[in-house]
């Protein structure tokens, strides 16, 4: 949890209560349904349940000290928020895929405590959560404190960018079925939240954020440090590419087992393909190594693949012996002893390279009612790309001017505010033909016209190279070593806060 906390405080600041907008108005309901059930055992009285009904619609309870941190004091509603923003995080993460952890985000943020957490030693994710947001909150505390005593604050930029998150909040609330911003908040986040908390708590995340954002920055390593750190790695941060093809072994159908002679079967055809590919001729190791499969399996192609040392899940390490050259090629059997895996190397990159620093105007395609682009579309799209670099051309073509166009023309809102700028931009981090442009050995003031399509665009690129950056090894290793440091002073600077739990507690989640 600690090695996130820069990130986890980013998020923070940058979430508007959007992660569970479609499940709002149901996590609402059984908000309001799960309060009544609670308080109705307060007595059984008509009059005692209406005074708790003007309570619980008067948000005063909420009010109510649920945590205290040295002398700072939470309510239920401000505890309720931290809780929220951590559920809310965890679900942008990981999506669909929260399931995988045990989590059921079918009602949003609520009854958590009757679902286990695979995540904790028998906790539930409420306590999963909770803990979260108290860990948030004593980080909140020490952090504004420490601004406080050193002379940190938000600029009126700063504070002016946490006000833009809501702007046409109240027509984005009624368009989700809420009458008022506070309304939207409360189901977004938890009984109690209104606006004015929301924004609270989004300013002072960006003050932690900045607070943070300046450690990082004032740790100073040298260049032998840099690479020490690196060298440690032991490769587990290099690039592999390599390709390789699963060889599955056959299964009984009664018990889906697999026995030994399918086991060795399947040992034989790896090994097979080992040796059909070592005796094809020919430079293509793709299609070499094709061939080779089909000699043997009719069905099967070869999957290429590029990820770090730390990502390889087969024949780590044979792939990651340094005495390995392009071509080479073996099989071996994988973890669950289902099959083989005929394994390809190809390259092996350390890192050693200047990273790209560029600038770039995005033209899209505009897709037709089915999301497709056809090639009119695409052509449309490249011919005005084209009058865009003529437009450059025809300038003084400096940096500055490149800039000006990208914010008045390009598509791409990441990046349209800094004129279309991209930093130390790493290898395979980008579209393959923006990528290429990158690395293509060009020198500052280099433009051009490239292709670029992803899952949810397709359009052109008019490029302009502004230069090397950071060595991507050296990137790496100061970043790893940044955020220990980080996370080491917050460590030593929340330590010293005590927090005691108030009545308002059991208000929360």
């Amino acid at each position: 949890m600690s090695a996130s906390t820069e990130k986890k405080l980013r998020r923070e600041a940058r979430e508007a209560g959007n992660d569970k907008k479609a499940l709002a108005a149901q996590a609402a309901a059984e908000k309001k349904a799960k309060n009544n059930r609670r308080w109705t055992l307060v007595g059984a009285g008509v009059a005692v349940l209406v005074i708790v009904a003007l309570l619980l619609g008067s948000g005063l309870p909420y009010m109510s000290t649920a945590y205290t941190v040295g002398n700072e004091k939470f309510s239920a509603a401000e505890v309720n928020y931290h809780y929220g923003s951590q559920y809310g995080n965890f679900v942008n993460q990981y999506g669909s895929y929260a399931s995988l952890f045990g989590l059921d985000t079918s009602n949003g943020p609520v009854n958590l405590e009757e679902q286990e957490c695979y995540m904790t030693d028998g906790g539930s994710w409420k306590d999963y959560f909770l803990d979260s947001a108290k860990m948030a909150m004593v980080q909140t505390v020490a952090l504004t404190d420490y601004a406080a005593e050193n002379g940190i604050a938000l600029t009126e930029d700063e504070m002016a960018g946490v006000e833009s998150y809501f702007a046409g909040i109240d027509q984005a609330a009624v368009a989700y079925g809420f009458s008022t911003a506070d309304q939207f908040f409360s189901a977004n986040y938890g009984a109690g939240v209104d606006e004015d908390l929301v924004r609270e708590g989004y300013m002072s995340s960006a003050l932690c954020g900045k607070v943070i954002d300046e450690m990082n920055a004032s740790f100073t390593y040298s260049d032998a440090e840099i690479e020490e750190k690196y060298q440690s790695y032991e490769g587990e941060q290099d690039m592999f590419e390599y390709m390789y093809y699963f060889v599955a072994a056959e299964t009984s159908d009664e018990t889906s087992e697999v026995s030994e002679e399918a086991l060795k079967a399947a040992e034989e055809k790896a090994a097979d393909i080992v040796k059909a590919f070592a005796d094809a001729e020919g430079e293509d190791l793709e299609a070499k190594f094709n061939d080779a499969i089909l000699s043997v399996d009719v069905n099967g192609f070869a999957t290429e693949q590029r990820s770090t040392g730390a990502s390889i899940i087969a024949a780590k390490e044979w792939l990651m012996d340094a005495a390995r050259s392009e071509g080479d090629i073996t099989s071996e059997v994988n973890s669950s002893e289902s099959g083989y895996y005929v394994m390809l190397f190809v390259e092996r990159d350390d890192n050693h390279y200047n990273m790209a620093n560029v600038r770039h105007i995005l033209v899209k395609a505009e897709a037709d009612e089915n999301g497709a682009y056809t090639d009119e579309a695409k052509a449309a799209a490249k011919a005005r790309a084209e009058e865009i670099l003529k437009e450059f051309e025809s300038g003084d073509k400096s940096e500055e001017s490149f800039a000006a166009l990208a914010e008045l023309y390009t598509e791409d809102t990441a990046s349209a505010a800094d004129g279309g700028l991209y930093e130390n931009i790493a290898k395979g981090q980008m579209v393959e033909e923006f990528d290429a442009f990158c690395f293509e050995g060009h020198k500052k003031g280099d433009t051009a016209v490239v292709y670029g399509e992803s899952s949810s665009y397709a359009g052109y690129h008019v490029m302009y190279y502004v230069g090397e950056g950071q060595q991507y090894s050296d990137y790496i290793a100061e970043l790893d070593m940044r955020n220990a440091d980080t996370t080491e002073w917050l460590n030593e600077l929340t330590a010293k806060y005590e927090t005691k739990e108030g009545f308002g507690m059991r208000l929360v989640g």
